[in-house]
């Protein structure tokens, strides 16, 4: 039961195993790939692009409460 919920990372590893590890690699080390020197290495490899209204920068809104009636 538990190696079910493992099958789809593992496909994914078998896939694309260098494109999975660097993922896996930057979540572990929590590097945002909206900042440099990751958004610049992306660009220059055309991978993506970013544009200058990114919402994930973090704009010190924080959180915001909501009511619900």
């Amino acid at each position: 039961m538990f190696l079910d919920e493992l099958k789809p990372a593992i496909e994914e590893l078998t896939k694309q195993p260098i494109a999975f590890l660097g993922g896996f690699a930057s979540g572990i080390l929590r590097l945002k790939l909206s900042e440099d020197p990751l958004k610049s290495w992306l660009e220059k490899q055309g991978i993506t692009t970013f544009s200058s209204t990114d919402t994930s920068s973090g704009n010190g809104s924080g959180p915001q409460s909501i009511s619900i009636e």
